[in-house]
């Protein structure tokens, strides 16, 4: 398994984020993470790329916990990083290289690759960012900022992406472009988190849904079965039931409401 999720809990500001959450990931699987904002879903995928540490519970990488003293060890960490990258919802937070070019060579560099530059040359054609390769990050538009993140990630190629509002910022056109690569990517294990319930089904096939205030996880299991969840969706505040009238008549339906 990729990753293994047991009883975590952890807290930030001595606010509860998360408690007692527990899910595995097979290798290739697509997942999306659902929930609205306050769930937990940022600090789960930072905790599952070990930038914070549970203060309950275990987190399993490819069966070696994932912990600070793991990742002090050096030949693990090397591994770790080279298999595992995040995408930041804020991803002002990932770019601080003089160019888009260093942006995107930043990571190979820093594990020793022999090919950056077709590394970099490769990925910034395929997120259409080659035309900034000169340009500091801080002058692009946060559309663009993206696009570069996500070249920076997939340099090193990883084994698993843990991406948190990937499509936020995005165009539809870019965002279309965005779910149709990571749904052609061979082997690669993606789990992504999302509020946007239209497109929580082109992110992945299985669904967990975190509430903010309830412990473990509200669903895991097929991402369809939880969009045909109305009551479910109402209750976790990813929807809500609206009630109106027709002249004499009164109905009430649920709403989604897509955020991003």
């Amino acid at each position: 398994m990729p990753f293994e999720v047991a009883g975590l809990g952890l807290e930030l500001g001595g606010r509860t984020v998360l408690s007692d959450v527990s899910f595995s990931v097979r290798p290739g699987e697509r997942v999306v993470l659902l929930g609205v904002n306050g769930c937990g879903k940022t600090t789960l995928l930072k905790a599952l790329d070990g930038l914070v540490a549970p203060g309950a519970g275990a987190i399993r990488y490819g069966g070696a916990p994932v912990t600070p003293a793991a990742l002090d060890d050096a030949a693990f960490r090397l591994r770790f990083r080279a298999e595992v990258a995040l995408l930041f919802q804020n991803v002002d937070a990932m770019l601080f290289n003089p160019t888009v070019a260093d942006e995107i060579a930043f990571g190979p560099r820093q594990l020793g690759l022999a090919d950056v530059d077709a590394r970099v040359a490769r990925w910034a054609s395929a997120f259409e960012v080659e035309g900034f390769l000169d340009r500091p990050p801080f002058e692009l538009s946060g559309g663009e900022k993206k696009r570069v993140a996500l070249a920076a990630l997939m340099a090193i190629e990883p084994k698993v992406l843990l991406l948190d509002e990937a499509t936020a910022n995005l165009d539809p056109a870019s965002a279309a472009r965005l779910v149709d690569f990571l749904g052609a990517l061979p082997g690669a294990t993606v789990i992504s988190s999302t509020h946007n319930l239209s497109i929580a089904e082109e992110l992945g096939a299985r669904a967990i849904l975190l509430a903010p205030g309830r412990p473990g996880v509200c669903f895991d299991g097929p991402t369809a079965d939880l969009l045909g969840d109305e009551r479910l969706l109402a209750e976790t505040g990813l929807s809500h039931r609206h009630g109106h009238r027709h002249g004499a008549t009164a109905h009430a339906h649920y709403h989604v409401h897509d955020l991003e």
